[in-house]
């Protein structure tokens, strides 16, 4: 595929379903709809884009920092303490006996069952957010780390230990390169699970950030207006976040496990 078509192809596709949002909202598949018509949606970006009173910054700016520290914060302790203990888990059968089973009775426990507590136990709303997201983060990471140093090849450990080189230095040197394509993988699959519950947990256990941005939005009168513009920006900022792991995915440095296109 050209460059041309990349760019092209997208912008086509995105146009075509402006239009067909723009007629349907309108009533053109045969009733009438209050949905947002896209022209309706860019006029109350108006509004999002207006600063608050005594501040200097668009209102929806300010939402945008929120839920980005929040999710940046929740997301990176969950993968500091998930990637270390399913590294660990995978390595060593003793601990992964004695251990497993708590991480898998705590991982299928959905973040929304840790509101009331995460309320409880915080009383800030970014503790909050943060204890959620890392909890809706913390089970895949750990699991998925477990499975990539389970399916290193047993050639490599063999190879390694031919070398001499010792327990430490086969994990470090060998599984950890090994299980890196499979743990970024896993990081993009968690970064969106994070993006997804801090919008949930915004428009239930806090004050501020875009999930309360459109629940503000529907108080207001059924601004669905602001709603649907709410979601656009959450779901550019969604894709955003994915390109940005994307990118690590082919750093040089991560090349084991991806197949080469010339």
């Amino acid at each position: 595929m050209s460059r041309v078509e990349r760019v092209l192809l997208p912008l086509g596709a995105a146009a075509a379903i402006v239009a067909i949002w723009s007629v349907w909202a309108r009533g053109g598949s045969g009733g009438a709809t209050d949905f947002p018509t896209p022209l309706e949606v860019w006029r109350g970006y108006g509004h999002l884009l207006q600063p608050m009173p005594g501040e200097h910054a668009p209102l929806i700016l300010k939402h945008i920092v929120s839920s980005l520290f929040r999710t940046s914060f929740g997301f990176g302790a969950a993968a500091a303490v998930g990637i270390p203990l399913g590294l660990l888990l995978g390595w060593s059968t003793r601990t992964h006996a004695a251990f497993n089973w708590l991480v898998q009775m705590i991982r299928p426990i959905s973040p929304i069952a840790w509101i009331p507590i995460a309320i409880m136990v915080f009383h800030g709303d970014d503790m909050r957010s943060v204890l959620l997201i890392f909890i809706a983060a913390w089970g895949p990471i750990v699991v998925s780390t477990i499975a990539a140093v389970h399916s290193v090849p047993s050639m490599y450990l063999r190879a390694a230990r031919n070398f001499g080189l010792n327990d430490v230095q086969i994990l470090r040197q060998v599984v950890i390169p090994a299980s890196l394509p499979q743990i970024l993988l896993v990081l993009r699959l968690a970064a969106g699970i994070s993006w997804l519950v801090i919008v949930a947990a915004e428009m239930v256990a806090v004050q501020g950030g875009l999930g309360w941005l459109v629940q503000d939005a529907r108080y207001q009168g059924a601004r669905l207006d602001l709603v649907v513009g709410t979601m656009i920006v959450i779901g550019l900022l969604g894709w955003g976040i994915d390109l940005l792991l994307r990118r690590l995915e082919r750093h040089p440095r991560v090349s084991w496990g991806y197949p080469r296109h010339g």
